[in-house]
């Protein structure tokens, strides 16, 4: 098992449903988020494209924020996700300088804090709350290894890339282009 999201750059209209969703499910605090809106600007006028991207922590395969972690309190569960357990957290911020996404925060009760892909919600078999609320199906979540997934056909028959290939970190939030 090996859970990823796509994201369609076509399909987001940058609405952020998906950064309120997660703080809600998350109990984020305010102020700080899981999850983000990109908006890129690309070209030269008239001649500009927009891409809109929800991003969040790319739960890499190969994991710079774990290798970093002096207690062990960041690490992999069952199907790539990557985790932080906050007990063990010393806030020493060391995965943060080492995420090439800047994809974690500083929790004001003195750990660092991440997306975690909703696996408390995967585990009972639904799927992540930002996938669950976007209202133009940009967003899609599920296991690469299984031939017959949504992402797996998506990533077979659309265009693709990742933020940060050169960091070679493997990561597992793909962006439809």
């Amino acid at each position: 098992m090996r859970y990823a999201m796509a994201m369609d750059t076509k399909k987001c209209v940058g609405c952020a449903d998906c950064v309120v969703a997660c703080q809600t499910e998350n109990n984020v605090p305010e102020g700080y988020c899981r999850d983000w809106i990109v908006e890129n600007v690309d070209g030269t006028y008239p001649l500009l494209d927009l891409e809109i991207r929800s991003e969040r922590c790319n739960h890499c395969e190969d994991t710079p924020c774990v290798r970093t972690c002096p207690t062990g309190a960041s690490h992999v569960i069952e199907g790539g996700i990557v985790k932080v357990t906050h007990e063990e957290c010393i806030g020493c911020g060391a995965c943060i300088e080492s995420c090439p996404y800047d994809a974690r925060y500083f929790h004001p009760d003195g750990y660092v804090d991440k997306c975690t892909f909703c696996d408390h919600r995967v585990e009972a078999g639904d799927t992540t709350a930002c996938v669950s609320v976007c209202p133009t199906e940009a967003l899609t979540f599920g296991d690469l290894d299984d031939s017959e997934s949504p992402i797996t056909k998506l990533l077979k028959t659309r265009k693709w890339k990742v933020n940060a290939e050169e960091a070679g970190t493997k990561p597992q939030v793909y962006f439809l282009t």
